[in-house]
C-alpha cells in the first residue's frame, strides 16, 4: 500500500540520519503522518485449541474463586474475635442511638468526654431500671403462671380426647412418658450445657463492659477515630472513603433512630392487649416485642407468637386468639403505616434483601448477626451507591445520603441546593489532625 511504503521510507531515512549523527529523529508532532501501530497478530497454538468464551469463563472462574476463598478466610478470622467483634458493632448501634444527644450536649459548653459520660450514665440507668421492673414482675407472678400453666396444659389434654383429634388418654400418657424419659437420657449433655452457659455468661459480662468502655470512646472521639483511619488510606483514596462514611453514618443514625420508635409502638400496642386481657407476664412479654422488633421482618412475629402461646396456655384459647388478632393488627400497622411514615426511605432496602441478610447474620452470628445485619446492608448500600456515581467524592446534588432514595434520584440534577443543616464536606476534615 502506497501509505504504508511513504511510513516506512520516512522511517529509513530517520534512522540513516540518526547513524550518521545529523540530528536525533523528531519526535514532535507531524500533522501529515498518520501513527502505526503494528501488533502481531499471529495466533498462539492454546487459542487454536480452546475457544475465546472458554477462555473467558476460565479467567472469571479463578478470579471468583479466589474472592471466595479470600472471603471465607476473612470469615473464618473474624470469627476466632467474635468476643471483640461483637461488642464494638452493638457500641456502634447504640453510638449511632446517642451520638445526637452527645452532640447537642456539646454544642450547649459541656466538654465531650463529660457529655459522653452522662449519656452513657443515663442509658445504663434506665436499661437497668427497665430491667429490674421487668425482673420484679416476673418474679411476682411466676406462682399465678404456673398454676394457670397447669389448668391450661389440662384443658388442652381434654380438648386433645374430646376434641376433633378423638386421642386416647393412653396416647398423651405415652407422650408425656416419652419426653420424660429423653430429658432423663440426655441428663449429660444438659450437665455439660449448664457449664457451656456459665462460660458464656463470662463472655457476656465482658461483652458488656467492652461494649460500654467503646461506646464511650465513639461518642467522645467518633469523628477523630474516622479522620485517623481515612488519614491510613492512599491520599486519592481518602476523601472519597470519608464522605462514603459520612453519607453511611448519616443512614445508620436515621435507620436506629426509625426502628427504636417502631419497636416502642410496636411494644406499646401489643403491651395494651396484654393487659387489657390480663395475660400474667404482660411487661416482660411487652419488652420481649420490643426487643424483637429491633429484627425487621420477622422478629416482632415471633416475640408476637411468644405472647400468644403463653396467653393459650395461661387464660385460655379465645382470648389467645384475641390475642392473635390485636399481634396481627399491629403488624399491619407496622408494615403499612410505621415503617413508610417513620422510617421512610431511610434504608430503600428489597424485602428479600432483609430476610437473606437477616438469614444469614443469623447463620454466621447467631441472635446478634441478625440484629446486625440490616443496618450493616443499609450502610454497605449507601456507600456503594455513592462511590459509584461520586468516585472522586464530590458531595451528592442533594447532600443527602445515596441509597435513602429511589434508584436515580441520588443523582438527580434539579436538586435543592444545600441548607443550612446540609453534611458538612468530608475533605474539610480528612486532613486535620486527630
Amino acid at each position: 500500500m502506497a501509505w504504508m511504503d511513504e511510513v516506512r521510507e520516512r522511517a529509513r531515512a530517520r534512522i540513516e540520519q540518526a547513524r550518521q549523527g545529523v540530528g536525533a529523529p523528531p519526535f514532535a508532532e507531524d500533522p501529515r503522518v498518520t501513527p502505526v501501530v503494528m501488533v502481531d497478530a499471529a495466533p498462539r497454538d492454546e487459542d487454536n485449541l480452546v475457544p475465546r468464551p472458554i477462555r473467558v469463563a476460565a479467567a472469571w472462574a479463578w478470579r471468583i474463586v479466589l474472592f471466595f476463598a479470600l472471603g471465607w478466610v476473612l470469615i473464618r478470622g473474624l470469627s476466632h474475635l467474635d468476643v471483640v467483634l461483637i461488642p464494638v458493632l452493638i457500641a456502634i448501634l447504640l453510638a449511632a442511638l446517642f451520638q445526637p444527644v452527645s452532640a447537642w450536649l456539646g454544642r450547649h459548653g459541656m466538654s465531650r468526654s463529660l457529655a459522653a459520660a452522662l449519656v452513657e450514665i443515663g442509658a445504663l440507668i434506665i436499661v437497668l431500671g427497665g430491667l429490674s421492673l421487668i425482673v420484679n414482675t416476673f418474679v411476682s407472678q411466676i406462682d399465678t403462671l404456673s398454676s394457670q400453666v397447669g389448668d391450661g396444659v389440662r384443658e388442652v389434654q381434654d380438648w386433645l380426647v374430646s376434641g376433633p383429634l378423638h386421642l386416647s388418654q393412653q396416647q398423651i400418657d405415652d407422650a408425656v412418658s416419652s419426653v420424660q424419659r429423653t430429658v432423663t437420657e440426655n441428663r449429660g449433655a444438659l450437665t455439660s450445657g449448664a457449664v457451656t452457659t456459665a462460660t458464656t455468661v463470662g463472655e457476656v459480662g465482658a461483652g458488656f463492659f467492652l461494649t460500654l468502655f467503646t461506646l464511650f470512646f465513639f461518642l467522645r472521639d467518633g469523628d477523630a477515630i474516622w479522620r485517623f483511619l481515612c488519614r491510613l488510606l492512599p491520599a486519592p483514596a481518602r476523601v472519597p472513603t470519608a464522605r462514603a462514611g459520612h453519607y453511611s453514618w448519616h443512614t445508620l443514625v436515621a435507620y436506629v433512630h426509625a426502628t427504636v420508635l417502631v419497636a416502642f409502638v410496636d411494644a406499646i400496642g401489643i403491651g395494651i392487649g396484654l393487659f387489657v386481657l390480663k395475660v400474667p407476664l404482660a411487661l416482660p412479654l411487652a419488652a420481649l416485642v420490643f426487643l424483637g422488633a429491633f429484627i425487621p421482618v420477622v422478629g416482632a412475629t415471633l416475640s408476637g407468637a411468644v405472647a400468644v402461646l403463653v396467653a393459650l396456655v395461661a387464660v385460655g384459647p379465645v382470648r389467645a386468639l384475641i390475642l392473635l388478632g390485636v399481634v396481627i393488627a399491629v403488624q399491619q400497622l407496622e408494615g403499612h403505616v410505621l415503617q413508610p411514615l417513620i422510617m421512610g426511605r431511610a434504608v430503600n432496602l428489597h424485602p428479600l434483601a432483609i430476610v437473606l441478610s437477616i438469614a444469614s447474620g443469623i447463620i454466621l452470628a447467631g441472635i446478634v448477626g441478625g440484629l446486625i445485619a440490616v443496618p450493616t446492608l443499609a450502610v454497605l448500600n449507601t456507600a456503594v451507591r455513592y462511590l459509584a456515581h461520586h468516585p472522586s467524592g464530590e458531595p451528592t446534588p442533594d447532600r443527602e445520603p445515596p441509597g435513602t432514595t429511589e434508584p436515580g434520584d441520588d443523582t438527580t440534577p434539579d436538586a435543592p441546593p444545600p441548607g443550612p443543616d446540609s453534611p458538612p464536606p468530608a475533605e474539610s476534615s480528612v486532613d486535620k489532625p486527630a
